[in-house]
């Protein structure tokens, strides 16, 4: 027969005690409850008595030893603290100091619960997009316990003041590219399920730095919104954009251009592509797709008008929306036009926006229908932290684009600090 190996001193003191407590005290234990509840008084005692030697630490003297003092501060009572742990809520007692100047370790100011780590895990599971069913499943199999729904709500919230100061961040005064665009989710408000637009701003600073500029929850895609965006951008210090690259929205140049009115204004071609092409004819779409290559990869402006008009003679007998729309729109399809090879590639599309969103979408396709605008944002905020981890150094070209981009943009350059 096996026989239990041999305690440490420190484990047959503690076992010790531990019977003498449960004799002292008659406690019977019964099922796991007992031992919960005795796991948590425990736990509150060694904490409690942790807290007190840290505070002994600061001060440098201990409870009642005035002749050791050589500080002007001194223990100024206690805080009640409700502590959420895997054997339940439990009260413990935290000494303050008079001058607030004492910093638990054990314990941070913040922390209202004693598994930090199940709440990382919590957070790391719900922002790769996990269900709160499968994070329940995953907490049960790594640590034999019930996550409710309300508890990784209450988890994930702690997220919130975070993204709140994350939008309200200070920026840079000058940033060389913004890419602003906006993409969809349902939402359920008030016992109906609406559809949110998420509007997203992406902005490169004159070092080649990439930075999502921040992300907004807000009713259907209106140029209205994204002119409240500008000016919460201009209130957080951004003074000049040099060059805004957006998608075909009415009304968004306006937006732009009332708060940076000397902002060059490309509005993404790709975008302009989709929806011209969106009604032809699938017999005829190959050839007409040809055709419009010729438009916008044209080696200069004067090239692409002259394409344009050919176009034209040649389609606006079965489609002539397409060349009325690239007509109407070609003050802002046209910008990338006047600039080299390089900046070029970098603003006549949306694609660093639109690769932003593809991620983004990875994280929430699990999700059909959000319980709030705040889960959504939560969700998206967590997706972002993890997506921007690998945004390191700049692009390989950034050395030309930036030098093209100072003798551009010279005079609104003059004085900024970048």
């Amino acid at each position: 027969m096996a026989r239990r190996s041999k305690d440490t001193p420190q484990k047959a003191a503690l076992r010790e005690m531990m019977t003498n407590y449960l004799k002292e005290n008659d406690v019977r234990v019964k099922d796991g409850t007992d031992v919960n509840a005795i796991m948590r008084d425990m736990m509150s005692i060694i904490l409690e008595g942790t807290l007190d030697a840290e505070m002994d630490e600061e001060l440098g003297y201990s409870k009642y030893d005035y002749k050791n003092k050589e500080t002007d501060n001194s223990r100024n009572g206690y805080s009640k603290k409700t502590m959420h742990t895997s054997y339940g809520d439990m009260d413990i007692d935290v000494p303050r100091d008079r001058k607030g100047e004492f910093e638990p370790q054990v314990i941070k100011k913040y922390q209202n619960t004693v598994t930090q780590d199940m709440e990382e895990k919590i957070i790391s599971m719900y922002a790769k997009g996990m269900t709160t069913a499968d994070i329940e499943s995953h907490m049960r199999e790594l640590y034999d316990i019930e996550i409710s729904d309300s508890t990784i709500s209450r988890v994930t919230d702690k997220i919130l003041p975070i993204v709140k100061e994350w939008q309200e961040r200070p920026l840079e005064e000058v940033y060389a590219v913004v890419f602003m665009d906006a993409i969809h989710y349902h939402v359920r408000s008030e016992g109906r399920i609406v559809k949110r637009a998420v509007y997203i701003a992406i902005g490169i600073d004159m070092s080649g730095k990439k930075d999502v500029l921040g992300m907004y929850v807000g009713e259907n895609e209106s140029a209205k919104f994204w002119l409240s965006i500008m000016n919460s951008l201009k209130n957080r210090g951004v003074e000049e954009i040099l060059i805004s690259c957006v998608d075909g929205l009415s009304g968004f140049p306006q937006a732009i251009e009332a708060v940076y009115p000397h902002a060059e204004i490309q509005q993404c071609s790709i975008h302009q592509i989709r929806n011209s092409t969106k009604y032809v004819s699938y017999k005829d779409l190959k050839k007409l797709m040809s055709d419009l290559k010729t438009v916008y990869s044209a080696p200069d402006e004067q090239t692409a008008l002259a394409n344009l008009e050919e176009f034209g003679e040649k389609w606006n007998g079965k489609y002539p929306k397409i060349y009325k729309s690239w007509s109407e729109r070609w003050p802002n399809l046209s910008t990338y036009f006047k600039y080299p090879e390089a900046v070029r590639r970098l603003i006549y599309t949306t694609n660093t926006i639109e690769g932003f969103n593809r991620q983004l979408r990875k994280v929430t396709k699990s999700k059909t229908v959000f319980p709030s605008d705040d889960s959504l944002l939560k969700m998206l905020y967590l997706a972002m932290i993890d997506i921007t981890k690998k945004w390191t150094g700049h692009r390989q070209d950034w050395g030309q684009i930036h030098s093209q981009l100072e003798i551009y943009f010279e005079e609104r350059l003059e004085g900024r600090n970048y």
